[in-house]
C-alpha cells in the first residue's frame, strides 16, 4: 500500500463519487478506479459497494479508511519534523482526558508557542484506551493520563496535582446543603458516570453495598456535555473537581466524596523511541516545571 495510493482512497471515501474525487486529486477518473481496483485486488476484499451513483464503504472500507488516516497523519507529522529537524519546529500532539493536571501541561505548552512560534500543537481529547492506541500507532507524542492503569509498555511522569472526584450537583440540590457526599448520601439517586471511572469500576468500589441501590442512567467522555444535563435536573454528576464552572451564577455546584477519592495524573509517551526535538524540549521543560 503505497502512500499515494492511500491518499487516493481516502479522497474517494470522503467524496462518495469517482469522478468528484478524481477532480479533487487532479487525475483522470479511469487511471483513479484502476488504482482502486489495485488496491481491492491487493488487499483481497471489497472496499466499495456501489449504490446508484454513489460509492459506500463496506466493513472493510471503513477499518482501511481509519488506518489509512492515521497513516497519512503520522507520515505528514514525521516529515515536518524530519525537514525542520534543524531547529524547534513542528508538531507536538497529546492525547488527553479532562484534568488539573492539564493546566500545567498547558502552561508548558504555551512558553514552547511564544519561544518557538513555528510549533504546531494538536490535541487530542479522550479517554485511556484512546490515548493508548495514539501512542501505539506514533499518532502522537504524549499522553495524559488519570488514574492507576497499567503502564508498563510507556515512559512515564507523575505531575505533582492530583484530581479529586466528587458529585456535580444543581446548586438547589438538598445534597448541596452537605460539605461532603457520602455513599449512602446517593442512595435512589440518578447518576451519570465517566466512561474511564466505568470501565475501571471505579465507583463500584468506593459505593461498596450501595451500589445497587444507585440508578447509574448512563456515562459520558466530554464534561460538559454531561454538565448540561445536570443543569436540566436530569442527574447528578460524577466527575473531577476543577472542571466545570461553579460559580454563583452557573446554578450548578460540586461536593467532594468521602472517604475522598484521588488519582495521580501522569504524562506518559512510549519506551524506545527517539523524540522529535519539539518533543524534547516539551518533556525537559515539564520536568524542570516540577522538579525546580
Amino acid at each position: 500500500m503505497e502512500l499515494r495510493v492511500l491518499n487516493y482512497f481516502v479522497a474517494v471515501a470522503q467524496e462518495g463519487n469517482m469522478t468528484r474525487a478524481a477532480r479533487k486529486l487532479l487525475i483522470s477518473q479511469p487511471a483513479l478506479s484502476r488504482q482502486i481496483a489495485e488496491l481491492e485486488a491487493e488487499l483481497g476484499v471489497k472496499l466499495f459497494s456501489r449504490k446508484s451513483r454513489h460509492l459506500a464503504l463496506t466493513p472493510a472500507g471503513h477499518y482501511l479508511l481509519e488506518q489509512a488516516q492515521e497513516i497519512l497523519d503520522l507520515s505528514a507529522k514525521t516529515k515536518r519534523n524530519l525537514t525542520k529537524a534543524s531547529f524547534v519546529s513542528g508538531d507536538l500532539t497529546i492525547a488527553a482526558g479532562e484534568s488539573l493536571g492539564m493546566q500545567r501541561v498547558m502552561n508548558v505548552v504555551s512558553a514552547i508557542i511564544k519561544e518557538h512560534p513555528s510549533v504546531k500543537i494538536h490535541l487530542l481529547s479522550g479517554d485511556y484506551s484512546y490515548a493508548e492506541r495514539k501512542l501505539d500507532n506514533g499518532t502522537v507524542d504524549f499522553a495524559v493520563i488519570i488514574g492507576n492503569v497499567p503502564l508498563a509498555n510507556y515512559a512515564s511522569l507523575t505531575l505533582p496535582e492530583r484530581d479529586t472526584w466528587g458529585i456535580l450537583m444543581p446548586a438547589n440540590d438538598p445534597l448541596a446543603q452537605k460539605a461532603v457526599i457520602k455513599p449512602v448520601d446517593l442512595q435512589g439517586r440518578s447518576l451519570l458516570n465517566s466512561q474511564q471511572a466505568q470501565k475501571m469500576h471505579l465507583f463500584q468500589n468506593w459505593l461498596g453495598n450501595y451500589y445497587d441501590s444507585v440508578n447509574f442512567i448512563g456515562s459520558y467522555n466530554l464534561n460538559f456535555n454531561g454538565t448540561l444535563m445536570v443543569k436540566n435536573h436530569a442527574a447528578l454528576m460524577l466527575t473531577l473537581d476543577k472542571l466545570a464552572d461553579t460559580s454563583k451564577d452557573s446554578g450548578i455546584t460540586f461536593r467532594k466524596l468521602q472517604p475522598e477519592l484521588q488519582q495521580a495524573i501522569r504524562v506518559v509517551w512510549k519506551h524506545g523511541v527517539n523524540l522529535s526535538p519539539v518533543a524534547e524540549l516539551f518533556l525537559k521543560l515539564l520536568q524542570e516545571s516540577i522538579f525546580k
